[in-house]
């Protein structure tokens, strides 16, 4: 087999189609919501509130970190015209629902006890919209910039039609340690993400968002296998540097070769239903071919990087060095069992999930749907109103615990 075919496809964009094109709108052509994961300091999301005030559509903010509750309202009600849900999610927090399979400690394991509540907040924004009978939601993580009123506008259209939407990051790429070593030394493309995601919530196969790195391609999976996914317009994510804890390669590697493979096989299934594209992920075999694959690029593209060793400083060209010796030493010892348990996990999990969401409430007003999720710390305020809690009217700036 030749090397082009022993490595890992540098793009998916065949799992794509352009929606760079107007659509004709709808009476139904409307967000009912941008929900945004934060985790960074209020003044990170000052680009958010202010499209999210050009748009007149209210924001949720989802806080932990170093995102605090009254910095954030206090940001959104001196932003003429924004309106916001702003809610704090305490550390550990999981939705009121079955902890999910593909939660075990087994798969914490193998991404070397990754640590991250961000499937649990976009989680919670699914839940909310649901329990309030939203049908659309956008959502857009708080290192995202130059995000456009009129691409949302045509996002928002194409979710008449499609039951997701996204754009994807050029100026920064939004993608893994391993993705990004690629790139230094050859070719890499952008897949869509859930950085800036358009949802239909009212579609009956409603995902979740696993607990793994990846989780977006998990979350969108059935419909990229039927080339469904719109791709419109672009954005830039904050640049970080990928390489400075050679850890993230570890904590990134399970969800990097389970999703990469995961999509590997939809692209050689063209025209066959979800079903049978995921089948092929089931065997074992399947993925002692693919982590074959996995294992010679990583190994492929460190060997180019200490080809082109001169074109780096030497603290950035041991950070690469070393976060590729992470992820070659973590790949070789994900085993072929785990991965299939992982997909068969996550298939359970999206069925029990898809009940769960048939059972709920519906069109429950904020404050029935914040207590059904379990959530008591939060404000609501818009430009020149008073800012309101579950307490009933507050001063602004007040954060109840």
């Amino acid at each position: 087999m030749s090397r082009r075919t022993r490595q890992i496809k540098a793009s998916h964009a065949g799992l794509l189609f352009d929606g760079s094109a107007p659509v004709a709108a709808s009476a139904n052509t409307r967000l009912d919501a941008i929900v945004v994961p934060a985790a960074r300091p209020a003044s990170e999301l000052q680009s958010v509130i202010t499209l999210s005030a050009e748009l007149g559509v209210p924001l949720v903010v989802l806080c932990s970190h170093s995102a605090q509750v009254g910095q954030v309202v206090q940001r959104v009600k001196d932003t003429f015209g924004a309106q916001a849900l702003v809610i704090d999610v305490p550390q550990g927090f999981r939705p009121p629902c079955p902890a999910p399979k593909t939660s075990a400690e087994k798969f914490q394991n193998a991404s070397a006890g990754r640590a991250s509540d961000l499937s649990a907040k976009r989680n919670i924004g699914l839940l909310l919209g649901r329990l309030r009978g939203w049908n659309k939601i956008l959502f857009v993580d708080d290192d995202i910039r130059q995000l456009k009123a009129r691409d949302v506008r045509r996002l928002t259209g194409y979710l008449d039609r499609h039951p997701v939407a996204s754009m994807v990051s050029w100026d920064f790429p939004d993608n893994s340690v391993v993705c990004h070593a690629r790139r230094l030394v050859g070719s890499q493309d952008v897949f869509v993400s859930g950085a800036v995601l358009g949802v239909d919530l009212q579609r009956p196969e409603l995902s979740f968002f696993a607990d793994i790195y990846n989780e977006d391609w998990f979350f969108f999976a059935r419909h990229a296998a039927r080339r469904a996914i719109p791709k419109i317009g672009e954005v830039r994510q904050l640049e970080y540097d990928p390489f400075a804890d050679p850890d993230r390669a570890a904590r990134e590697e399970f969800g990097d070769l389970l999703a990469e493979g995961l999509y590997a096989a939809f692209e050689g299934q063209s025209g066959s239903t979800f079903e049978e594209q995921l089948r092929i992920a089931m065997e074992p075999s399947y993925w002692d071919y693919f982590k074959t694959v996995r294992l010679k690029t990583i190994t492929e593209t460190l060997a180019d990087v200490r080809a082109a060793k001169s074109s780096f400083d030497d603290i950035e060209y041991r950070r690469i060095e070393k976060s590729l010796e992470t992820a070659k030493t973590w790949a070789l010892k994900i085993s072929s069992k785990l991965c299939v348990e992982f997909i068969e996990s996550w298939q359970e999990d999206e069925e029990l999930w898809q009940k769960m969401l048939g059972n709920l409430p519906a069109r429950l007003s904020k404050q029935e749907a914040l207590r059904h999720l379990g959530l008591s710390n939060w404000m609501s305020c818009g430009y020149g109103l008073p800012t309101e809690s579950e307490t009933d009217l507050a001063p602004a700036g007040v954060v109840f615990q």
